[in-house]
């Protein structure tokens, strides 16, 4: 046997060792079963969770090959090498096998749930409708598909951006089934929703990054110190990622700190959290020792920790599962049915006292916020170390545009926006018409490339050659073009809220951040195109910019006059629910936001209209001392000059009469 399969056999020893004894510990292993109540038996007992840990550690693989092949091994003018094309096509493997055990999960969920076996299952045919019908079969049903896509689009992949494309699938295939679990029924679901879909996501990338590393390493592949130093960076990113949205998710699901050991649920979690500590300890001694003696030829060390590193983390998957097995606490939810839509009481009447005291914490913006401060102040500092200069009114500008995300997302504004669909539309244009004018004026991009360095390997792809080859995709080229980007900021808005789409998105968190998310994108493309300062495929003149702004905003304001004409609720399901006793009626604070709408498009236009004009005359300037600089250089040589100058003297003689 290979030490590459005995490494994997350890693993797979681990992660089920780890999950049978934390299923014997919290008391899912050995259920009492009460005579005369119907029982599904041992078999699906065990071959659920075994199901389940199946997916989830064939999904970690599938992501780690494709990261490897992506991002952690070297590309030629972005073309896979001999051993990235390898990782790719054992990836097309894991997402079938990926595909096959969500498959199975979702027959011994079936049997768990009418207490039958799978025979009867298939038999009875439940199958169809739990599929379509079910958020947790719907789910699985998305794995299932999304895998098998995964499978079939892996094996014609040769580049860099296939595998990149190929990687974000996966990576989005892994949240279904984890948001029909117990973030979806805490209390605070919000929070527990978006802590576990970061959770997800830096788990799979840290865990499955670092098995395909252990076996390059167990194989002695080449490359090995250049994929293992750029996993160390991702490592500790996820680390970090990892543990804070483990202590939110924690925060959002537990009653009490008492409830850590008091409670199986608590005690699981500590087991976690141990396990977490000592995977940043070893991470920790990967940098300090063994990535130092691995760049002086000597990998051994480096492949024995790492290979222990794998199996502990296997194992701490095995206790993760059972620990989804496990109910949590039993919280105290009031009977109120706003509190379980929205996980906050019904906040008080709207004042401005309470707008600006009634913060609400909303971890995905909170953290895309930390993201875009801190980065764009990190890539400042690195200019400003090295003796480059940088606008500080970019940099003034991209700040305020944050801190009015922050206002915008955090603040009693996200909290009465849920409430209040005037409120809402609020959020909404300043999300979409506020943000985004002075982030694209803060030249995100045009620092980004002033501040990454190239990569050390000529040919090879680091961040700042994918950000050249995204700026310079059709992809960018089509979606940058002024009327895509137009078109893309009117209509999304006339078919989120003319359409069933807008109650969907206000009944499920995911959907509220994925609608806020789009406000925020579609925004800052379009705006990209008006006012930006970064590259853009197709440079429009001043002129042109001023046409495509006077040609959009009547398109909001007619919006806005539609939604004040209406006469019935957009929505009328969620606001019916909420029971608001106080403020006025559904319709007429619907005809307010329709006001808002039509009047909030001032302000934009007038901030946009400013900085055209202010573009505009600092380019006339530098338009003409360029000439001017040209000209003496080689005065003979300027044409225009040289046109001008005769002129002058044309008119010089018709004065004197010549």
């Amino acid at each position: 046997m290979s030490r590459t399969a005995r490494l994997a056999l350890a693993g797979v020893v681990a992660a089920v060792a780890g999950l049978a004894i934390a299923m014997v510990a919290g008391g899912a292993a050995f259920p009492r079963v009460i005579p005369g109540i119907p029982n599904a038996g041992a078999f699906t007992r065990w071959m659920l969770p075994v199901s389940k840990l199946g997916m989830d550690v064939t999904g970690v693989l599938t992501v780690g090959l494709l990261l490897a092949a992506a991002v952690l091994l070297p590309s030629d003018k972005g073309v896979l090498g001999k051993n990235a094309l390898g990782y790719v096509r054992a990836a097309s493997w894991t997402a079938l096998a990926w595909a096959a055990c969500a498959f199975a999960l979702m027959l011994f969920t079936l049997s768990e749930s009418y207490t039958i076996s799978v025979v009867e299952v298939l038999a009875r045919n439940f199958l169809p409708s739990f599929a379509t019908q079910v958020s947790q079969g719907i789910a699985l049903t998305l794995v299932v598909l999304f895998g098998v896509a995964v499978a079939l689009f892996s094996r014609g992949v040769i580049t860099a951006g296939g595998a990149a494309g190929m990687l974000v699938l996966a990576l989005v295939t892994l949240l279904p089934p984890a948001l029909t679990g117990h973030s979806s029924s805490s209390p605070n679901h919000d929070l527990a929703t978006a802590g576990l879909t970061l959770h997800m996501l830096a788990l799979a990338i840290w865990v499955g990054g670092l098995a395909v590393i252990a076996v390059h390493a167990l194989r002695k592949l080449p490359e090995l110190e250049v994929a293992a130093a750029r996993f160390s960076q991702v490592a500790l990113w996820c680390y970090v990622a990892v543990g804070a949205s483990g202590v939110f998710s924690v925060i959002a699901r537990l009653t009490s700190l008492s409830d850590l050991w008091t409670s199986t649920y608590g005690v699981l979690i500590v087991a976690k959290i141990v396990a977490f500590v000592l995977l940043g300890y070893i991470g920790y001694y990967h940098r300090q020792r063994t990535l130092t003696a691995l760049d002086q030829g000597k990998p051994g060390a480096f492949t024995r920790l790492a290979g222990g590193e794998l199996l502990l983390m296997f194992a701490t998957a095995g206790l993760a599962v059972a620990l989804s097995r496990t109910p949590p606490p039993p919280a105290s939810i009031p009977a109120d049915r706003a509190f379980e839509l929205l996980g906050f009481p019904m906040p008080p009447p709207m004042t401005l006292g309470n707008l600006a005291s009634l913060w609400w914490f909303d971890l995905f913006f909170a953290l895309i916020a930390a993201l875009l401060a801190g980065l764009y102040g990190a890539a400042v500092y690195r200019l400003i170390k090295r003796g480059d200069k940088w606008s500080w009114g970019r940099t003034a500008s991209w700040f305020i545009g944050v801190a009015i995300l922050v206002i915008a997302t955090q603040t009693g504004l996200a909290r009465y926006a849920k409430v209040l669909f005037s409120v809402h539309m609020v959020e909404h244009m300043t999300l979409a018409m506020l943000v985004p004018i002075f982030l694209v004026m803060g030249g995100p991009v045009t620092l980004a490339l002033r501040a990454l360095k190239p990569a050390k390997k000529r040919g090879d792809r680091g961040p700042r050659e994918w950000l050249t080859t995204t700026l310079h995709s059709n992809f960018a080229w089509y979606l940058g073009h002024p009327a895509v980007a137009t078109a893309i900021f009117i209509v999304s808005t006339y078919v989120l809220y003319f359409t069933p789409l807008f109650a969907s998105a206000m009944e499920e968190h995911l959907g509220h951040i994925a609608m806020s998310l789009h406000f925020l994108l579609s925004g800052c493309l379009f705006f990209w195109v008006i006012v930006g300062v970064d590259p853009a495929p197709h440079k429009l003149p001043y002129f042109g910019r001023l046409l495509v702004l006077f040609v959009t905003m009547p398109f909001h304001a007619f919006f806005g006059i539609s939604l004040m004409m209406m006469g019935t609720v957009l929505a009328p399901g969620w606001y019916e629910q909420l029971g608001r006793t106080w403020g006025a009626t559904p319709l007429a604070d619907q005809t307010d936001g329709g006001a808002i709408a039509w009047g909030f498009g001032e302000i934009p236009t007038l901030i946009v209209l400013l900085a055209i004009a202010f573009q505009w005359y600092h380019d006339e300037d530098r338009q003409a001392r360029r000439a001017d600089r040209r000209a003496d250089r080689n005065p003979a040589g300027d044409p225009e000059l040289n046109s001008y100058n005769d002129y002058l003297a044309r008119l010089n003689k018709a004065d004197r009469g010549e």
